[in-house]
């Protein structure tokens, strides 16, 4: 019996390496038929070409090595702010597609079978190429919420100038531990005597108050770039000071959020749906406002339907950040598994790499969501 449960999977990993081999020495040996090298040492060469965002200094005379982690960097950065946003977004979408406002409800509807019907990639066309390009010139435009400016060139905001940046980010990260195991002893005293203390209140002053002290005794200081326009020639302008940040970046942002949120929605709709409907009635029995009902009843067990076809929609969006080479934000596919590729003609190890980083950063997300999964889960006693 042993026996038959070990073949099949011991013939199926040998079919499978001999598969992985066969095309390994396959492109072995056209490549030495082409006099093509294979290897790693191109990292370390000049890449000569320029990236117009980079999150770290960057220029022509840097490696190969450095580019990628420029476009690694772009890759992560809008991840992250789409996976934030639409996380919010598709909260509230779900909550107001339960509303029995009918003007929310139909609204909710409304935007969720828009976005989601239509393509991703004209959605990042229509931001970019119509509402973007739609903006003023930056000579031309006007004071936006009195400090920043909405232009064709992109968005320029003030950008803070820190002094002793390093004892602020300390302080704020003690106070997301203690933030961590303040919430761990609130959660078991719930549980184990009913004490319910304002989390969220005493989580905020926390992360107020402690970084709040930095700047009275930790001779922490904060000042403001704003920018300012600059004529650089007849007909050119731009903005010195502050912070720019592209259009780009803005367009594949709004159109990876506003899409994935429409499915993020769907699955709290399905969540909080899950739920009995006889709980909900019992928590309004004890005198629970709606409020209290969804944080204290629906939405704890609702997260565990919710968050695993989630996380398939936070993978979704990184994979679909790949998607900004269309509009040429550099991001790890345009400038390495693109400019990089077509300069060093090193298409395997550049491609090979390229799909080693997406499959990290996916397991990374995969293994977080996993464990905050299980973290919440319904344990047995």
């Amino acid at each position: 019996m042993k026996l038959k449960k070990i073949l099949p999977q011991f013939l199926t990993l040998l079919f499978i390496v001999l598969i992985f081999g066969f095309f390994t020495m396959n492109a072995q040996e056209n490549m030495d038929t082409r006099g093509i090298e294979f290897g790693f040492g191109f990292l370390k060469q000049e890449a000569s070409f320029d990236i117009q965002f980079s999150l770290i200094d960057y220029d022509g005379s840097k490696s190969y090595a450095r580019a990628y982690l420029v476009g690694l960097l772009n890759t992560l950065l809008v991840s992250a702010i789409g996976i934030v946003l639409c996380t919010i977004l598709g909260v509230v979408i779900g909550v107001a597609r339960l509303s029995p406002n009918y003007l929310i409800n139909r609204t909710a509807s409304v935007y969720i079978e828009f976005f989601r019907n239509i393509p991703l990639l004209l959605q990042i066309f229509f931001w970019y190429f119509a509402a973007l390009r739609a903006l003023p010139m930056p000579e031309d435009a006007s004071l936006l919420l009195g400090t920043s400016y909405m232009t064709i060139k992109g968005l320029y905001t003030p950008a803070p100038i820190w002094n002793n940046f390093d004892v602020f980010l300390i302080s704020l990260i003690v106070s997301l531990v203690i933030i961590f195991f303040f919430n761990r002893y609130a959660k078991r005293k719930q549980e184990d005597a009913g004490i319910q203390y304002p989390k969220f209140l005493i989580s905020l002053a926390i992360f107020v108050i402690i970084p709040a002290f930095t700047f009275i005794f930790g001779g922490v200081d904060l000042q403001w770039s704003f920018p300012e326009l600059k004529q650089l020639a007849k007909t050119s302008f731009t903005y010195e000071g502050g912070v720019g940040i592209p259009p780009e970046l803005i367009a594949l942002t709004l159109a990876l959020t506003l899409y994935t949120a429409t499915f993020i929605a769907e699955n709290v709709r399905a969540g909080i749906q899950g739920i009995g409907k006889g709980q909900k009635e019992a928590a309004a029995s004890i005198g629970l406002t709606p409020g209290q009902v969804l944080k204290l009843v629906i939405m704890p067990q609702a997260l565990r339907i919710i968050i695993p076809p989630t996380t398939n929609q936070y993978l979704n969006l990184t994979k679909n950040s790949s998607l900004a080479a269309a509009i040429a934000y550099p991001d790890l596919v345009l400038v390495f598994a693109g400019t990089a590729m077509m300069q060093t003609g090193r298409a395997i190890e550049i491609v090979a790499i390229t799909m080693a980083t997406y499959l990290t950063i996916s397991l990374s997300i995969s293994l977080f969501m996993n464990w905050y999964n299980k973290s919440i889960a319904i344990k047995e006693k």
